[in-house]
């Protein structure tokens, strides 16, 4: 065999090598995305005109977020957000709209207190996306049933899933570090019970331990009330 074949036959290894390792890469970074944006990965491929720009916006977003100077809240701020996060959902009850508006401004108020820009809306999501893109979706639809409601174009029904909504995001937020976890089976199952209990919790009226005291303890009827009611003459 020639030189010139040996040379060929050895660029043609190489080239094919090359392609085998680019392939093994780009595989690698789209699974690692999807991992870390989940629904928002096939949300972002879908609005873009590719799958590589749209991979691309994604590590972009991932770098902007690298330089953001986002932190945890300490046990002492998380509590104060809590407490004023029932207070939002009691006056659920009596004010839905104004409820949710105040949810709106809460969530916006715990992101900047984390360290997330919040002047625009648009940007918000880019930037949540990156550590919360499972709960992303929660906060859109609040975020849209919100500013219909402020033309009072929302019916109660519809307040109510977005106070769910916000929650779902708002709990994410209030985690405290060490609680979360990276594997994505794991968060969606967490966050598939949270968003569960924050359904529950919203339908629950605020009022409802008012006007039932002892809502807790099921209701007791004795012998006398449960025995049928007889005439003096026992009949």
């Amino acid at each position: 065999m020639s030189t010139v074949i040996w040379v060929a036959v050895i660029v043609v290894a190489v080239v094919a090598i090359a392609a085998v390792g680019y392939f093994v890469m780009q595989q690698q970074r789209r699974h690692r995305l999807r991992d870390r944006f989940g629904p928002e990965y096939e949300r972002t491929v879908q609005e873009r005109e590719n799958r590589r720009d749209a991979e691309q916006e994604l590590i972009a977003r991932e770098q902007r977020f690298s330089s953001l100077d986002i932190r945890a809240l300490d046990a002492g701020t998380r509590e104060v957000y809590a407490k004023k996060w029932m207070e939002v959902q009691e006056r659920f009850v009596d004010a839905p709209g104004f409820a949710v508006t105040e949810a709106d401004h809460l969530v916006t108020s715990v992101m900047a207190e984390r360290g997330y820009p919040t002047e625009d809306f648009e940007q918000r999501l880019s930037d949540l996306s990156v550590a919360h893109g499972r709960t992303l979706d929660h906060y859109r639809q609040a975020h849209e049933i919100s500013t219909r409601a402020a033309r009072k174009e929302a019916s109660t029904e519809e307040l109510r899933q977005a106070m769910v909504h916000y929650r779902a995001l708002f709990e994410e937020l209030l985690e405290a570090p060490g609680t979360s976890t990276p594997d994505p089976s794991v968060n969606g199952d967490r966050h598939s019970r949270r968003t569960e209990t924050a359904d529950r919790d919203a339908t629950i009226p605020a009022d409802r331990d008012a006007r039932h005291p002892d809502s807790t303890q099921p209701e007791t009827i004795d012998d006398a009330e449960r025995a049928p009611r007889r005439d003096p003459q026992g009949r």
